[in-house]
């Protein structure tokens, strides 16, 4: 996270207030913490990256090209985990997680 946008150092329990300010961010993490159902929220998109670090780039760039995610409006409310598989994802009024895969390149 930005120093812009919250102090350097930030615990991960402050980081989601911050978040609910920002409206329609997406924020990325490799933390398998933030994938969680109770993380859901109009405001914002969460991205777990379950890759390996040096693959981030990659995986942030595809998931952002995804049709399913390629706008603000596909992304928000959405809880998403990205594999090298596939995405699942948890979004608000939704309980149960749902898998997509990547789409042919």
């Amino acid at each position: 996270m930005g120093v812009e946008i919250a102090r350097l150092g930030i615990k991960d329990e402050n980081l989601i207030p911050v978040l609910h300010r920002l409206r329609g961010a997406t924020f990325f993490t490799l933390d398998e913490d933030f994938y969680d159902y109770t993380l859901c929220h109009h405001s914002y998109c969460l991205v777990r990256l379950d890759i390996l670090p040096k693959l981030s780039a990659f995986y942030i760039r595809r998931f952002l090209k995804h049709p399913a995610f390629d706008t603000e409006t596909g992304r928000i409310g959405k809880v998403v985990q990205v594999r090298i598989s596939g995405l699942e994802y948890l979004e608000v009024g939704m309980r149960r997680p749902k898998s997509l895969p990547w789409p042919k390149q």
